[in-house]
This record gives structure tokens, C-alpha cells and sequence, in this order.
């Protein structure tokens, strides 16, 4: 039953990536190039997703999931050195692929060998995050 459900929520996340451009380099980098010619549409993007998900966090408190035994605690809100070099690495990918992880898998369905070279290279920041990770413990 979660496999099936994580399937149809897959589905509709890929969905709403391809609907709202996310799979669309330039959009993107339009969307970063805030000096040049600037996109400022994925704000509603980012809108659309951060709103429902902070309605989410409060909706759990005190409930039980359906499919687990729990809900995943609230992420640590401490910004510490871990979090700014994770967040300017991701940066640096997303500004240079013009994709996030998310719409790097969603853009594979069609096709193109730059979103293959990106998955590769996530694949490999996954395997050396805990490495580097450790290091600056």
C-alpha cells in the first residue's frame, strides 16, 4: 500500500513539476539571473509549495499517519555550518544545471543526455555527502 501510494504521489509531483516549468533549464536560470533577465514566476512555484507544506507541519501535530506508525519530527531550525555548505552546494548545481533533484528525474522521461550527466552527478554528491559530512564534525 505505500509503494502503490508513493507511486501516485510521485506521479503527481512529477505532474506539477513538468505544469509549472521546474523541468525548464531556462526558466530556471531565468529565475536566478536576478541582474539580467529575470523570471520572477517560480516565486508562485515556491509559494505554492511552501504555504501547503507549513499548513501540513501544523495539520500533524497530535495526529497519527494512515501508512506509519508516526509523523517525521519538524527539521532543526539551528543554521550551522552543515546547513550553509549543503545549501551553497545545492545552489551551485541547481544554478548550473538549471535543475534540482527533483526535476532532474522528472526531466530523464524525456530524454537528453544533460540530465543524464546531472543524475550521475547527483548520484555521486549522494555516495560523498556523508563523507564530507563527518569531515566537518
Amino acid at each position: 500500500m505505500r509503494n502503490l501510494m508513493a507511486f501516485i504521489v510521485g506521479g503527481f509531483f512529477g505532474a506539477g513539476l513538468l505544469i509549472s516549468g521546474m523541468t525548464n533549464t531556462q526558466k530556471v536560470q531565468g529565475w536566478l539571473d536576478v541582474f539580467g533577465d529575470w523570471d520572477p514566476t517560480l516565486a508562485f512555484v515556491m509559494g505554492g509549495a511552501i504555504l501547503p507544506m507549513a499548513v501540513a507541519w501544523r495539520f500533524t501535530l497530535g495526529r497519527k499517519p494512515v501508512l506509519r506508525d508516526h509523523f517525521d519530527a519538524l527539521p532543526d531550525p539551528t543554521v550551522g555550518r552543515k546547513l550553509v555548505v549543503g545549501s551553497v552546494l545545492f545552489g551551485i548545481g541547481w544554478g548550473l544545471a538549471g535543475l534540482c533533484p527533483g526535476p532532474a528525474i522528472a526531466s530523464l522521461s524525456f530524454g537528453g543526455s544533460g540530465g543524464i550527466v546531472f543524475l550521475i552527478a547527483m548520484l555521486l554528491g549522494m555516495y560523498w555527502a556523508p563523507k564530507l559530512r563527518t569531515a566537518l564534525d
